[in-house]
Order: C-alpha cells, then structure tokens, then sequence
C-alpha cells in the first residue's frame, strides 16, 4: 500500500498566524454585519415611533379643534358629541400604540451602540395641587464616601422626586428624596441611587397605575371617563396621560404574560372558546374576536394553578386558533368550530389535538325548543308549542349532569370508574333513543338540528366516558368570556386591532388573578412596584399563583396571635 505524501508548508509558524489573521477578518466581518444589522433595526423602530407619535399629535390636534369649534358654536347635534368621544377613544389607543413603539424603540437603540434613542414630546404635565397630602420619604443617606471612603460628609443638596400615589378615597404625592453629601476630605459628591420606578419619571405611582388599569379592563371603564373622575376628585389627569401610562404599564408586563401563555399550553387539558369584540376601523367598525383558552384541572384534583390567556383577531377564520394551537397536542375542550385543528393541519403534527365537545352547547339545543315558560309566552302570541323529544334529551341530560356534580373534584381515574359504572349506561341508551327517533323525524322537524349535531360527531361527544380529564361542559372558558360579554356596553368597541390584543394582554392577567382567588388590583400593584429592578432569573415568582404562595407567610405573621 502506497501512502500519499502531504506537502506541508515550510513556515508552519507563518501560515498559524496567517490563519489567525483571517479568522479574525471573518470575525470582524460578522461584527460588522451584526453591528449594521441592529442599526437597521434601531432606525426601522425609531421611525414607527415617529410614526406612532405623529398620529397621535394629529388626532390630538383635530380633536383640540372639534372642542374648540364646539365652544364657539355651542352644541350643534348629538352626532358631534359622539364624535368628540369616539376621537377620545382613538386618541388613547394612539397615544398608547406610539409609547409601546418609543419603548421598543429605545431597546432597539439601546443594541446598536451609534444609534440615538427616541424620547416622544409630551404635553407639560400641570403640577399636582397644593392641597394634596404629601408624604416626605427619605433614602437612608450614604455614611462613607463613594470615592475614597472618607466618613466626613457634608449634606450638600436633594433631588426630589414627586409622585402620585392613590390611598383608597384620598391622594397623595409621595416625595422621594435623595440627599447629595460632599467629602471634606476629596470633596467628592456621594447621593444614593434613584429608585425604580413602575414608568418612566415616576410620577405616577404603581398603586394609582394599577387602579388605572384594572378600571379599564377589568372594570371597563374607558380612559375618558377616568380622566372625567380624577377632575372631580380635584386631579388633572388628560385622557392622553392615561394612555401613556396605560402603554408603559402594558410593556412593563409583557414577560410576565410570556410565562402565563407557557403555562397554558403546557398543560394536559384546555378550554377554548371565543366571542366578538366590535373594532373600530376607517369609517366603521369590523367584527372582531377575542380567544381565551383556559387550563383549569381542579374539577379533576389536578394539581397545577388555574390560567387563562386570552387572544384578539380582526375576524374569526381559522387561521388563529391554529396559530395559536401550533405546537399545542393535548385535549382540548370546545364547542364544534371547526377551525381549531382541520384535518389538513392536523396531519402535518406528530401529536394532533384530541377534541372533546361540549354538552352544555348540546344540550341548549335541545333546551330552546323545550323551554315550557317561553313557549307558553309565545303561545300568546299563536308561538309553537315545546317538543316532547327535545324535552326528553333535556331530562336525559339532566341525569348525566347530576352525576358530574358528585364527582367534581374527585381524581381522573375516580371520575373515570364513576362514569363508566353510571353514565355509560345512561348515555349509550341516549345514543340508541336519539338514533331511533331521528328515523321517526319528518325533514321540516326543527329537533333534527340538534339530534344531528350530537349524531354526527357522536366520538368526540363520548369522549368524556374513557377520560376523567374531560369536563361534560366547556364552561370554564364561557365562564372566561363572561366579563367582556357584559363590558362591551360600556365601552362600545376596541379603538384599534392594537387596542384589543393589549385588552387581550389585561385580561389574561385579571382573569389569572381571578382564577386563583387573588385580587387583580392588588396582584397588579405589587408587580408594577417591582417588576422594575426584579432578576429576570426570578421573574417566575410574579406569576400570580407563586405570588400567592409567597406572600401566604408574610400573612401569617401578620395576623395577631389569639
């Protein structure tokens, strides 16, 4: 066997530093591009906060004129007093859009080291009253200079911070103080550090912030109305304030509402639903939607915390829940929406979803053509009488839900053995019955609609029988929808599709809170008072079940020893 000879270069030394030299130029190279790279990045996010923030001056500017119109014409109709207030409502989801961009703006600069950051211009903020309570609070000054250590200090001067904070019924701007000291011996100047504050400049407190923002999401109370409350409690606060504060307070959060989405779809077992939001686009308002999914597994003694996390889309085609769905394959409870997971997506996932469908929606099939008190209104005005077979089904149902009602609670292998003793029976006759009275039917029968619902998609009605995880009802995530059903009289419609996935944002936290028994407003203030200067490594201790968890001690050693 003959070996080939491998020429090797004569200056080894040479042709290593040769090398190195070129590894370094690739080196410098991606550095360059990388550095190019962010700078692009920093420029296209500084130029949406422009954008953002030229929208808002002009809304701002027409709706100063419509006012300015108003005063000198006097009223002309109530279709210009709507117009005033719709122009408010825009104003503040512009005013918070464009603080949300000059937010990222300012991380994207903060990464390209040649780009100057963007600050918006805002309105002079009028000071606070003179009649408002102040609390004076002083940062413990430094005992020992900075520069060298010498204890010879020599009160030079303070920087005051003010800062509204909200005490129930009462007002108070908080003044925080930071003492400058001077060394006798370099004449160096020590002060402490300023505080972490929940926004920018601080002048709104996290206690009145979170009070801003539960009102408006989880009160719907709209940002104008509030602003209309403050002037009566003698603080002048301009929608426009509001907003920006709302924006800050939105982007502070966002890592918080990454886990809590983490949380839920990591979970075995969802409830998804949705229901409309009105959205306000040119010249009208477009149908929008607001998706929740829910992870609940108390009715089964499961043992992770209950969370909800909520999604907005400008319409209701499927393309949502399956991008919210992508990477989730568990079990999930609806109603028959197809669009969650087609076929078609679900052949391209090594773990399709497994759905089990509602009964409660089945059953208020049957229930509408059976409600006796309403039928025996509509009779009065010659209505049809109630149907004897959807009677039925209700009665059947009725029997089926009395026994989840026992085991509510109970584990999954216990439901389980519970259902296949009990309800198995029950709802494999409710099968034959409907089977048997569907071929009685004639096709103009209105109880057709509902038999076929349940008949045709029989497999995912049962699937509750083999599986103690599933729930007969997808309640959880109605019960979810609930609060936006009942708020959308109050504030009318989302003021842009931005508008309704940051309310999406809002209410996957109160809803969160909710879910486990914690105050929102409470959760809300807390967080926003640290969150600021909080290790990132420890961000999952403001999850609101873990937030629970550790301040359970703190309440007991409060509580006095009987």
């Amino acid at each position: 066997m003959s070996s080939k000879r491998i020429d090797l270069p004569a200056d080894l030394a040479g042709a290593y530093l040769a090398l190195l030299s070129e590894r370094e130029m690739l080196q410098a190279e991606r550095d360059l591009v990388a550095a190019e790279r962010n700078t692009a990045v920093a420029h296209a996010a500084i130029a949406q906060a422009m954008l953002s923030d030229s929208e808002a001056l002009i809304v701002r500017l027409e709706l100063a004129i419509e006012k300015l119109r108003r005063e000198l014409r006097g009223q002309r109709s109530e279709r210009t007093a709507r117009l005033i207030d719709q122009m408010e409502l825009q104003l503040e989801e512009l005013v918070m859009a464009a603080t949300e961009d000059e937010v990222a703006a300012q991380v994207a600069a903060a990464e390209a080291s040649n780009v100057r950051s963007f600050t918006r211009k805002r309105p002079v903020r009028k000071p606070w009253p003179e009649n408002v309570e102040r609390e004076r609070r002083i940062i413990d000054p430094p005992t020992t200079c900075a520069c060298c250590g010498g204890e010879r200090l020599s009160k030079l001067g303070e920087d005051v911070n003010e800062t509204l904070e909200e005490i129930p019924r009462r007002f108070i701007v908080i003044e925080t103080v930071r003492e400058k000291f001077t060394c006798r011996d370099c004449e160096a100047i020590s002060q402490p550090p300023a505080p972490f504050h929940a926004t920018p400049r601080g002048f709104i407190g996290p206690h009145l912030l979170a009070t801003i923002l539960f009102d408006k999401f989880g009160m719907h109370s709209p940002l104008n109305r509030q602003s209309t409350r403050f002037k009566s409690e003698g603080i002048e606060l301009s929608t426009s304030t509001l907003a920006d504060q709302v924006g800050f307070g939105v982007a502070a959060l966002m890592p918080v509402f990454d886990l809590i989405e983490s949380h839920v779809f990591a979970a075995e077992r969802l409830h998804g639903d949705d229901t409309t939001i009105p959205i306000q686009a040119k010249d009208k308002c477009t149908t929008g939607r607001i998706w929740t999914y829910v992870c609940d597994d108390r009715p089964f003694g499961g043992k992770a915390a209950p969370a909800a996390i909520y999604y907005a889309s400008s319409d209701r085609r499927g393309e949502h829940p399956q991008k919210h769905l992508a990477s989730y394959s568990g079990i999930l409870q609806s109603d028959c929406y197809n669009g969650f997971e087609p076929l078609s997506v679900a052949e391209t996932k090594a773990v399709p979803i497994t759905f089990a469908f509602c009964h409660a929606h089945a059953r208020r099939k049957f229930f509408e053509l059976a409600d006796i008190q309403k039928s025996a209104r509509d009779r009065k005005r010659k209505g049809k009488p109630i149907s004897p077979i959807a009677l039925e089904a209700v009665q059947r149902y009725d029997a089926l839900f009395e026994i989840e009602r026992q085991i509510n609670g109970l584990s999954a292998e216990e439901r389980k053995a519970v259902r296949q003793e009990k309800s198995k029976p029950l709802f494999d006759d409710m099968h034959e019955w409907l089977k048997r009275e569907r071929a009685t039917l004639s096709k103009s029968s209105e109880v057709i609609g509902p038999i076929d619902y349940m008949l045709k998609r029989w497999d995912g009605f049962a699937r509750f029988l083999d599986d103690g995880r599933i729930c007969l009802t997808n309640n959880a995530a109605e019960r979810a929808l609930r609060g936006i059903a009942l708020g959308r009289r109050n504030w009318t419609f989302a003021g842009s599709q931005r508008g309704a996935d940051r309310a999406a944002v809002m209410l996957t936290f109160i809803t969160t809170c909710r879910l486990n028994d914690i105050d929102p407003k409470a959760w809300l203030a807390d967080v926003l008072d640290r969150i600021a200067d909080h290790p990132a490594s420890r961000l999952h201790e403001l999850l609101p079940w873990q937030w629970k968890r550790l301040r359970e001690p703190e309440k007991a050693q409060d509580q006095p020893i009987a």
